[in-house]
């Protein structure tokens, strides 16, 4: 089978749609998460993001890309009003509630309520997590960076707590993710189960071959 080439031009004159699930698979395999959000009188949001970012550990920080200002962002919103939010990762078994999260529900409409997904609190803490999530993630808002080039957002938050299950959790910190049956996505709409791992390596230094541990 032989390769196809495609320049600027011709991936600009794409189909809008076309050029839209085209676009959203050259990144490869990202993760599905679900952004808990909730307004100032306790009224719950979620949405399905794939755009989340590891940004350090030192301070533990992570970032995620949101909808150009132009449409409505409910998430970002509460999260601006509230200063926190949660990040959820998706399980096999949530894939078909968590993909409907992001239809375009009206502000009133809670997403957990639509879908059977269930909120749950972290006490002092006014977003909500998923129950349903293997592992949820508290994130307290530090900045929110406007991307002139396509008008979306790319917001950093801080975490401030991690909810997961002890088993997943190894002596070194390494976090099992296999043992949390979460999922990927390719693309907008292709959810794909974790892989069997091909193995962790010893940190590579440059007098040395790659070690396996």
């Amino acid at each position: 089978m032989s390769d196809i080439l495609f320049q600027r031009q011709q991936i600009k004159a794409m189909a809008h749609r076309y050029r839209v699930n085209f676009i959203n698979c050259l990144s490869g395999y990202k993760s599905a998460n679900l952004v808990g959000t909730a307004d100032a009188d306790g009224h719950t949001n979620l949405a399905m993001v794939s755009s989340v970012v590891h940004l350090g550990a030192d301070p533990a920080l992570m970032g995620m890309v949101t909808r150009p200002r132009s449409v409505a962002r409910h998430s970002v919103d509460n999260l601006q009003a509230m200063g926190v939010y949660t990040l959820n990762h998706v399980s096999r078994n949530m894939v078909p509630q968590a993909h409907q999260t992001a239809a375009r529900y009206p502000r009133e409409q809670s997403e957990f309520d639509a879908t059977g997904l269930q909120a749950a609190w972290v006490p002092q803490f006014a977003a909500p997590y998923v129950s349903d999530s293997p592992l949820s993630i508290g994130l307290r808002l530090v900045e929110i960076k406007h991307l002139e080039c396509n008008g979306t957002d790319f917001v950093i938050g801080a975490i401030e707590w991690v909810r997961l299950p002890g088993q997943a959790l190894q002596e070194d910190g390494f976090v099992d993710l296999n043992q949390l049956d979460t999922v990927s996505v390719s693309g907008l709409d292709s959810y794909h189960p974790g892989a069997p791992s091909i193995g962790r390596f010893h940190y590579p230094k440059p007098d040395l071959p790659p070690r396996r541990q």
